[in-house]
């Protein structure tokens, strides 16, 4: 039996190394590009996701005293030298400019932890006792406390898992437990599920609107769909915030709206839209149902009209051909609208805040406040990382489902 001929230009050998260099130069292509969003987009997620279980702040700023606070047992009072080391790292706190920040993070845990730190600063900047322990149990009466001691301790302590704990609304206890906070502090485990819920009614009402629109823009004359599916990617062109800003004016109690319906006898005082969860569920399934369509619609494209044809022939009705002969085929589209829609939801938040009142907070609005007025980017990072969590197992649930590998985007 005479052997396999070889493979021409120099054989595999030579094939596998023109593949290799080819790869490579596409990599080197595509380099700039991946470094580009590296630095702009993985890094500063990775940077905030980081934040939440990092505790930088006391044990940088006063690294002795986070030393000192190591050795302590927990019970009764420490001794002098974390007394000595509390003064020694408020003074040098203070000189570098990290009081504030010291304050702040310890004020999270105890909202009077400000005032004390402060009132403390000021008082050691001005002695040089030789010993601390005294001075500063007759200056206040919370340093003989043994809970203010730990405390700080658990503030000195990186990684912490405090920031994850309070972004589902639990904390730990003083023998180390770990328990929910009380029913009137309790609010992120509730905007998780109302985000949830939120995302998912607004999908479905998508889904609604989207499904009976795309059927349309896929079946009409290509003159016609063309000129009606501008009035679906016009609103791509428009800025988030003015279609926001526009449902603002329509919705509210002397809007467009309103005028209306009271004009014709339809009601017989003004309907409140606005500032609730109607104004919000309006407002993102008018922003989020362009992306529904589009999805759909791609996939109606393709789906030939012969098979309609083919099931009305063999005597089905009209109904049933479309539920049973024309729907499945298009399930791909809804799948990926479904999860394009639900997905970007969740992260809303300028919508929301504009047209939502106080009971309809989503979480994208908690990490917001966090970062813009709280400071507080520890529970930011928290927060987000739970969002980014969910996410992911929201993808990995549908994919294992319906196969979004599977689902075309157009």
């Amino acid at each position: 039996m005479s052997p396999p001929p070889a493979a021409p230009f120099g054989g595999r050998a030579q094939f596998q190394r023109a593949r290799r260099k080819a790869a490579l130069q596409a990599l080197l292509l595509a380099l700039p590009l991946l470094v580009f969003l590296l630095a702009t987009f993985v890094a500063p997620i990775a940077q905030l996701l980081a934040r939440s279980v990092e505790n930088p702040e006391v044990s940088s700023a006063m690294p002795q005293l986070a030393h000192a606070l190591q050795g302590w047992n927990g019970t009764g009072l420490p001794d002098e030298q974390a007394f000595a080391a509390l003064a020694g790292g408020l003074k040098q706190a203070a000189d570098s400019g990290q009081l504030g920040n010291v304050a702040r993070r310890l004020n999270f845990y105890k909202p009077e932890f400000r005032s004390l730190m402060m009132k403390t600063s000021r008082a050691v900047r001005s002695q040089t006792p030789p010993a601390w322990k005294p001075v500063l149990l007759d200056l206040d009466p919370r340093w003989g406390d043994a809970n203010t001691w730990q405390l700080l301790r658990r503030a000195a302590t990186s990684p912490t898992p405090d920031y994850l704990l309070n972004a589902v609304d639990a904390k730990v206890a003083q023998d180390g437990s770990v328990v929910s906070v009380s029913a009137d502090s309790a609010i992120f485990r509730s905007a998780f599920s109302r985000t949830i819920w939120i995302s998912a009614t607004v999908t479905l009402l998508c889904l609604l609107f989207g499904y009976p629109v795309a059927y349309l823009l896929a079946n009409l004359p290509a003159k016609q769909s063309n000129r009606l599916m501008l009035l679906v990617i016009v609103p791509f062109w428009t800025s988030l915030l003015v279609r926001t800003t526009a449902w603002y004016v329509l919705l509210q109690p002397a809007g467009v709206v309103n005028s209306t319906l009271l004009h014709f006898g339809l009601i017989s005082h003004p309907l409140p839209l606005i500032f609730n969860r109607t104004g919000v569920l309006i407002g993102m399934t008018h922003i989020l149902l362009p992306y529904m369509i589009l999805a759909i619609y791609s996939v109606m494209k393709g789906v030939s009209p012969s098979y309609m044809r083919a099931a009305l022939s063999l005597g089905a009705h009209p109904a049933t051909a479309f539920m049973r002969v024309y729907v499945p085929q298009t399930l791909p589209g809804v799948g990926a609208g479904v999860f394009l829609v639900f997905v970007l939801a969740l992260g809303y938040y300028i919508t929301p805040a504009l047209l939502g009142g106080a009971g309809d907070e989503m979480i994208s609005q908690l990490i917001a406040m966090q970062t813009n007025e709280q400071l507080n980017w520890g529970l930011a990072g928290a927060l987000s990382l739970y969002l980014v969590v969910f996410t992911a197992v929201f993808y990995f649930i549908f994919n294992r489902l319906v196969g979004i590998d599977r689902l075309r985007f157009g």
